[in-house]
């Protein structure tokens, strides 16, 4: 964007490219990658949005399987389907992956201010901690460091036993807060996932040692916690099943993929946590100190099924004054709106404002939207 001098909308649809593009190149995953934008980022379906971040998508997993085969990423067999029967696991692990979930996003939210009390280092010296510990943990169980997936692979061979797990869990759980929390260059991407397969082989493992659950099944589960962690973690159900059934290979367990990400989800949800990547944009983001040129902007709001613009005049509503709608997306007509044009389920508004009001209007907008619905 900025080779080509782009600003605005298409600057923003570049970089939703750029991390579709870099998702789907990690993971062997296009269709999760392009969800992950849609659902976690930008939280609708634009079209000029998803075809873009597909788009990239494509592309870079094209270029990654050229590169290193078209085996997936996290390439785990397991032998036989779960069967209905035992869906009452899915309910169980579900809750437990959301009530770990919403630990997860306590601690990692309150890390930047443990480690400013804790260790009163200043924040660029923070790393130091995480650096120190590395050494001790490499040198004393070198196989739990790194993201996770040489241990979730590792399953597919052995599952170790229950307190082994839960000695796993706790390391990794806790270098995992003190590592992000230090500020340094990382991500939780995968070590989310990691966590969620140790949470899901400790409940195997229990479970079948209590005689409730086949041996066999134990793979299952770990898989698809994976899912569920996430779901719960990122708040984002769809990019979860599809990662989580992109990077393993196999689309023959959606149902309790899906069963399993909505419990953690709602379980999460209930307790109050938000969608973690958009809790850490908050946190991180710094009140402004030099006012912005002010420059014009679009923005789009979709109309989606059961959205209560269905069947508004353009007047009905109203608009922030920061804000002027200049066009209705209509399939492939754009509709020139005026005072008593009607909106239609389906419609894109397209809205005029500044780029320092944009996320204010996004936010009036959703707030006139829910006095709709009451």
């Amino acid at each position: 964007a900025a080779r080509f001098k782009l600003s605005g909308t298409d600057r923003r649809l570049l970089i939703a490219s750029g991390s579709a593009a870099g998702l789907a190149a990690a993971f062997n995953a296009p269709i999760a990658g392009t969800l992950f934008v849609l659902e976690e980022v930008y939280h609708n379906f634009s079209p000029l949005v998803w075809l873009t971040a597909l788009a990239g998508a494509i592309g870079s997993d094209f270029v990654s399987l050229n590169v290193f085969g078209l085996v997936p990423v996290l390439h785990l067999s397991y032998s036989r389907s779960l069967p209905v029967s035992s869906y009452w696991h899915l309910i169980l692990l579900g809750i437990l992956l959301g009530l770990f979930g919403y630990l997860y996003q306590r601690i990692l939210l309150v890390m930047p201010r443990w480690y400013r009390n804790l260790t009163h280092l200043p924040r660029p010296l923070q790393g130091i901690v995480p650096f120190l510990l590395v050494i001790l943990v490499g040198y004393f169980a070198p196989n739990l460091l790194g993201g996770g997936n040489g241990l979730i692979v590792g399953f597919g061979q052995y599952v170790p036993s229950l307190l082994v797990l839960i000695a796993i869990f706790v390391v990794r759980f806790v270098f995992s807060m003190i590592s992000y929390g230090s500020g340094l260059p990382g991500g939780i991407f995968l070590p989310i996932l990691s966590l969620g397969a140790v949470i899901g082989a400790i409940y195997g493992v229990f479970m079948n040692q209590l005689g409730l659950l086949p041996h066999v099944y134990i793979m299952n589960l770990i898989i698809f916690s994976m899912a569920g962690y996430f779901a719960g973690i990122g708040k984002a159900p769809f990019t979860a099943i599809l990662l989580v059934t992109e990077m393993v290979g196999n689309l023959t367990h959606l149902m309790p993929l899906a069963v399993l990400s909505l419990t953690a989800y709602l379980v999460v949800d209930l307790l109050g946590g938000a969608p973690i990547y958009e809790a850490l944009l908050e946190q991180m983001t710094m009140p402004k100190t030099v006012q912005q040129l002010h420059r014009p902007d679009r923005l789009e709001i979709p109309v989606f099924f059961g959205s209560p613009l269905n069947g508004k005049m353009v007047r009905d509503m109203p608009w922030p004054k920061e804000a002027l709608l200049i066009g209705i997306r209509r399939g492939e007509q754009e509709v020139i709106p005026h005072g008593d044009s009607l909106i239609h389920e389906g419609d894109s508004l397209v809205i005029l404002t500044d780029a320092t009001k944009r996320t204010y209007v996004e936010y009036q907008i959703g707030k006139i939207l829910k006095g709709f619905i009451k």
